[in-house]
This record gives structure tokens, C-alpha cells and sequence, in this order.
């Protein structure tokens, strides 16, 4: 059943790949979009089927593979996954239908995308330490490519960069679980069997820092972030659509379902220096984007702030928190997606990205009135306006973290309001005032390409009323999730809250 969310979307690969060469790009994008449209329904009827009380794996499938090694082919999805993979399948057909413009050699482009689809989904769902490493390496090929030859002008810099960082999170994630197991003495890598409280408080110390390392790289967090800003401008804004809005994502589910989940004991331990480092991402971020003259580079230094969101949250470790964290990872997917999307029109029509340049799109004449209105709406979202989506999951996390992480909390807080700071730098200078005369008329916005935007836009308001479809499906995990930290590791974690008071 779940195998089917990985066969799909490789199946729709193959045929994309080896199409006839005349067919034209317009019918490959057709076959791509049919293929992930089918993992996307199949993602939804597993969500309509999922038992919301439970707090365990549910649909799973195990098939022995390589068991002299531990290797299986064992998944399964609980609700810290599964509403990963509905985001994971809905973004895939925005960044299929976020391509404005024709691109070269699209058999292997879209063929691409559905690979990275399915190597995505693989991980999410692996029960296995091992398949979900197997998984998380191959995801670097098809990324490493589409940045690589349909990016910028610095788009090898920016791929070599991204494979050399992402390869060696994947090495220290892997030495990590081999450590897991050779100290614990399982005789698999299957997480059910997995059992690390016989393991040394300093031994889990080791490894819990070894896979903070790993994950960070990937989220990516202050200082490992220097890849994210170079990837994410070089790359197309379809390409960036996944990288910010699901790939990322793999840094703090594994956190979470790897280390938080395995390491419960540890887990206070290492929390305060998690809530720090999650903070300076967090201030850090802001303050760059604030800086910056390129839009799309402003969006993605925002990104690192918000994802720093989500480590205070798993620091805290508080079941609101945890809750938030994950709404916080559905909520940052969804605007980062929409803002990309809107950077990519804009830049297509006005022909640049830099502040200095652009003005007046808000003209509803000779202008991007309805891109412009959009980019407003994003932008609230993302600093967290109430009544979208953004409200929603820096709520749950700024409540759930403050009873644990008050100063940490209160910076995040601070943190948010420069969002608003830097977004309404960009919406002043580039919707607002005289449009150039010398620029004439914008090319007008087609239909199919202002379609992703709205639907993206339609999730962010209706998430932002209706808050419930946000959580419903992993208030049980995440619960139980948190229960399995001792009674002793909020004390040791409030040592960070005593800062507050000096």
C-alpha cells in the first residue's frame, strides 16, 4: 500500500524519460503531472483511512532485503509523517506547474522531479535506519542535476555546494545509526527493534550530537546554512519550491523521529544548546533578509529563520510544542512554496529580482496587480498575521516553548516581528510607488501560472480558519512523542529559562 507512494512517481519517470522524442514538453509535463496528481490522491485516501486516536505506525509493509547487513524494506506512517507526505506530493505538482517558460531536455527534467518525489517519500515512511539513509543519499542525485543544469549562471558552484554538504550530513546520519546498533547490540536497523537505554548516557550524548550535526546541515541551521542561500537562488523557482518546502523538511523530521524519539533521556541534555542554536538561526535569518537587495535571496534567508522556529519548539519538548514544530514545518512549506512562486513570476515578467530596480508592480494597469496582492497575502503569512496559516504555527510553538525556553521564546517572538520588517522593505519597494515609464507594460500573467499561487494562497487561508485539519492528524503522535521524555528532563532543561531572570 505505502510502496505505492515510491512506485508511482518512479513508474511516471520511466515512461516520462524514455517518451518518444516527439512528443513535446507540453505532453511529458501532462505524463508528470498525471503521475504525481495519483500520488497525491493515493496520499489523501491514506489520510482519509488514517485512525486519528492512534499514536503508532499504521499501513505498514515489511519485506526481509538484506538481513546479514539489517537492512529491510520496513515502512510505515504515523502522524509525524504522513502530513510530510501530503505536503511533499502537493508541492510536487506546484513545482511542475510553477515552470513558466520552456526548458531543455525536459524528458530527463520532469523525470527528475518525480525521482526526487519518490526518494522523498521513501524516507518518510522508512521503519528501517538504514532504507531511510538509503533514501536520503539518493534524493542528492536528482536535486544535485536539476540545480546543476537548469540553474543560474552559478548554478556547478551551487550544485557541487549542495552535494558536498548534504553528502556529508548523510555519512554522519549513517555513523550515527551504526553507532546505535553496535552499542545497543540490535540485530537489525528497524526502529521497532531499536532499543538505545542500555546505551551510556555519554555514548548517546555522542551520537545524538553526531545526528544534530547531520540534520543541521540539511535544515539547515547556523553556521552549516552557507548552502542553502547559493542553492536556493541559483536554482529555477520549481526546483526551490522543493528544495525549501519539502527537502529541508528531512532535517527536522529525522531530528525529531531519530533523535528526540531514540534518545528521550538525552534529549535534556543536549536541549538548551538546541534552543540557542535555534535561536541565533532564528535572529540570524531575520537580520540577513533585512539586508539583502535580491528578493529571492531574502526569501531564503528567511527560510533559515523560520525552520530555526522549529528547533526552539523540539527543544522545548513540551507536547504544544512538539505539536507546533511539526504545524510549523506544514506552515513554512506552504508560504515558502507561494513566495518562490510569485519571486519566479516576478522575475520572468520584470526581467530582475533587485530592490533598486523594481517598483510599481501594484499598478493595475501596466503592472503584476493580482501578483502583487498575492505577495502581500505571503507576506503576511509569513510573519505570522492572524487568520493564516503562519498565525497558527508560531502560536503553537511560541506557547508550547515558553514555559520551558522563556528567553529563547521571547527572541523568537522579536525574531518575527523583523519578518514583518523585511517583508514590508520588499512590499514597499516593489509593489508600491511610480512604476518606471521606461519599463512600458509587464508581459500579462497567464492563467496556468498564477493557478499555483492560488491554489497555495486558498491552503494558507483556509489552514489559517480552520486550524484543526492542521494538527488533527499528529496531535496523537506527537503526544506520545513527548511522553516518552523522563519527568526529569524539564528541570534540566529550565536551566536555560534561569538567563531570563539575570
Amino acid at each position: 500500500m505505502l510502496s505505492t507512494l515510491i512506485w508511482l512517481p518512479i513508474i511516471g519517470a520511466v515512461i516520462v524519460g524514455f517518451a518518444p522524442e516527439s512528443w513535446g514538453e507540453t505532453r511529458l509535463r501532462q505524463l508528470a503531472a498525471i503521475a504525481a496528481s495519483a500520488t497525491l490522491v493515493w496520499t489523501l485516501w491514506l489520510l482519509s483511512q488514517f485512525n486519528l486516536q492512534a499514536n503508532t505506525f499504521q499501513f505498514e509493509q515489511y519485506l526481509a532485503w538484506a538481513e546479514p547487513i539489517g537492512l529491510s524494506y520496513s515502512l510505515g506512517v504515523d502522524g509525524l509523517s504522513l502530513p510530510l507526505l501530503v505536503l511533499s506530493s502537493l508541492l510536487t505538482i506546484i513545482a511542475l506547474y510553477s515552470i513558466g517558460e520552456k526548458v531543455s531536455r525536459p524528458r530527463l527534467y520532469y523525470a527528475l522531479i518525480l525521482l526526487a518525489n519518490a526518494a522523498i517519500a521513501g524516507a518518510l515512511m522508512a521503519e528501517n535506519l538504514l532504507l531511510f539513509v538509503l533514501f536520503y543519499e539518493v534524493e542528492l542525485i536528482p536535486f544535485y542535476l536539476l540545480i546543476g543544469i537548469w540553474g543560474g549562471e552559478k548554478r556547478g558552484y551551487a550544485s557541487i555546494k549542495f552535494l558536498l554538504y548534504t553528502a556529508v550530513s548523510g555519512l554522519l546520519i549513517l555513523a550515527a545509526f551504526l553507532g546505535m546498533v553496535w552499542l545497543s547490540g540490535s540485530p537489525s536497523f528497524d526502529l521497532a527493534q531499536l532499543n538505545t537505554t542500555g546505551i551510556s548516557q555519554r555514548s548517546q550524548l555522542i551520537l545524538l550530537t553526531v545526528l544534530l550535526v547531520g540534520f543541521a546541515i540539511k535544515i539547515p541551521l547556523v553556521p552549516l546554512h552557507t548552502w542553502l542561500p547559493d542553492a536556493y537562488v541559483e536554482a529555477s523557482p520549481a526546483i526551490t519550491i522543493l528544495l525549501g518546502g519539502i527537502l529541508a523538511k528531512l532535517g527536522t523530521y529525522g531530528l525529531i523521529r531519530y533523535g528526540l524519539q531514540l534518545f528521550p533521556e538525552t534529549w535534556g541534555l543536549i536541549a538548551p544548546g538546541l534552543a540557542i542554536l535555534g535561536t541565533a538561526s532564528v535572529l540570524y535569518g531575520a537580520f540577513s533578509a533585512i539586508a539583502q537587495k535580491d528578493i529571492k535571496r531574502m526569501v531564503a534567508y528567511s527560510s533559515i529563520g523560520h525552520m530555526g522556529y522549529i528547533l526552539v519548539a523540539a527543544a522545548a519538548g513540551t507536547e504544544l510544542s512538539v505539536l507546533g514544530a511539526l504545524a510549523q514545518m506544514l506552515s513554512h512549506g506552504l508560504i515558502l512554496a507561494l513566495l518562490f512562486h510569485l519571486v519566479g513570476i516576478i522575475e520572468r515578467k520584470a526581467g530582475t529580482r533587485d530592490l533598486d530596480v523594481l517598483n510599481g508592480l501594484m499598478n493595475p494597469i501596466r503592472g503584476l496587480p493580482l501578483t502583487s496582492a498575492l505577495l502581500i497575502l505571503a507576506g503576511m503569512a509569513s510573519a505570522g498575521i492572524p487568520g493564516l496559516v503562519g498565525f497558527v504555527a508560531e502560536y503553537l510553538v511560541f506557547q508550547g516553548s515558553f514555559p520551558v525556553f522563556p528567553l529563547a521564546t521571547i527572541l523568537c517572538i522579536i525574531a518575527s516581528g523583523l519578518t514583518a520588517v523585511y517583508f514590508v522593505i520588499l512590499l514597499n519597494r516593489t509593489c508600491f510607488g511610480k512604476l518606471d515609464n521606461r519599463l512600458a507594460y509587464y508581459p500579462q500573467v497567464r492563467t496556468t501560472e498564477m493557478l499555483p499561487a492560488l491554489v497555495l494562497t486558498a491552503i494558507v487561508v483556509f489552514l489559517g480558519l480552520q486550524p484543526n485539519w492542521l494538527i488533527r492528524w499528529s496531535e496523537p503522535t506527537t503526544n506520545g512523542l513527548v511522553a516518552t521524555i523522563p519527568v526529569n528532563a524539564p528541570s534540566e532543561i529550565c536551566d536555560f529559562t534561569g538567563l531570563a531572570g539575570e
